[in-house]
């Protein structure tokens, strides 16, 4: 794992297409924006996990 020190407004880019931007920071809770391109999904971990469950519960489809 990277593990970066970044301030407000400073941000990072992933390969060339995806920008992350630390928004705002305020006391244990940072807010970060997420630029993407359509066809990329961003999600939070909750929502991913969410959904790889529904994924694996559904029954196949032939």
């Amino acid at each position: 794992m990277l593990v970066l020190s970044r301030k407000k407004n400073e941000s990072i880019v992933i390969n060339n297409d995806i920008k992350i931007v630390v928004v705002e920071i305020r006391g244990d809770k940072v807010r970060l924006g997420v630029e993407a391109p359509r066809e990329v999904p961003v999600h939070r971990r909750e929502v991913y996990d969410a959904i790889q469950r529904s994924k694996e519960d559904a029954p196949e489809q032939v």
